[in-house]
């Protein structure tokens, strides 16, 4: 099955979830517990990142693999252009392809949280040549990154706009960087609909579990903490559980001004902890979906 069909033939919103390949025997049994958790919901497809510059291949590969083999999850390949040549995309995009994977999230590629460089240029510059790689000559789903602020790096909101119109007249559909007011959500879909361009967008949905990791990934992104959700989270420092609670709350609220204006699904970002991501479920869908 690919991503853009269930899109179009859904009976309701889509949900769908981020997931992360564990580098080490705590991380994988952090992993084994989240899916555990998600195994109660209806989740719609899940995707599965890439670390910066390849850093995660096999694991990456390996939970796509599984995940479809032991849980009967849809599983979405993250890749990405940076520090990789067009051959050894290649060689991924063809490996996927033997083994029946067909969905795939094109990306640059972004350094990990603690990086303090860019990371190194790949043969492709851009999202889109990986975009057209993998929809022309190997016939898969691609999904691309959205933001709904704009890309840190565009010189505007407007600049990106295009960059990202251009993108998905080769992708199928697009996913969001995380965000935390419905209205950022509407100006992006309204800029693309001056575009012309019909193609689904899904929003990306992070519910915070961390103040400082929280500020960290918005600076990278790009994205803004709007002053009422860090006034709400700030009363919750040195409270993990509250901070967790409140954290969840907010990302409630946002996933049901969301599903009020017809989006296509919802994208949470799990950080391979499930309870988050179960509570939002169960606060919009119920334990098992619509």
């Amino acid at each position: 099955m690919r991503v853009d069909e269930l899109i179009a033939n859904r009976s309701r919103p889509l949900f769908s979830v981020e997931l992360w390949p564990p580098r080490s025997p705590a991380a994988e049994a952090r992993l084994e517990a989240a899916l555990a958790g998600l195994s109660r919901l209806e989740v719609d497809f899940a995707s599965i990142t890439y670390g910066a510059g390849g850093s995660t291949r096999e694991h990456t590969h390996e939970l796509v693999i599984r995940l479809r083999r032991d849980y009967g999850l849809l599983p979405v390949a993250h890749l990405v252009t940076a520090a990789h040549t067009q051959a050894d995309l290649e060689a991924i995009l063809e490996r996927y392809t033997r083994q029946g994977i067909e969905n795939l999230l094109a990306l640059r590629g972004d350094p990990p949280l603690e990086a303090s460089c860019a990371l190194a240029p790949g043969e492709f510059n851009h999202a889109i040549d990986l975009a057209r790689l993998a929809s022309r000559k190997y016939s898969m789903c691609v999904g691309v990154a959205a933001h709904p602020e704009g890309h840190p790096e565009a010189p505007d909101f407007e600049a990106d706009m295009d960059r990202l119109a251009e993108k998905l007249e080769v992708a199928d559909y697009a996913i969001t960087q995380f965000f935390y007011t419905a209205d950022r959500y509407a100006r992006l879909r309204d800029a693309l609909a001056k575009r012309g361009v019909d193609k689904p967008v899904l929003p990306g949905i992070m519910a915070p579990t961390s103040l400082s990791t929280l500020r960290r990934m918005a600076e990278l992104s790009g994205t803004s903490i709007p002053a009422k959700v860090a006034a709400r989270l700030e009363r919750f420092e040195g409270d993990p559980a509250g901070f967790q609670a409140e954290g969840t709350q907010i990302a409630i609220e946002l996933c049901s001004e969301l599903l009020a204006m017809g989006v296509e699904g919802l994208h949470v970002f799990t950080m391979n902890q499930a309870a988050t991501t179960v509570a939002i479920h169960e606060a919009l869908f119920g334990s098992r979906g619509a």
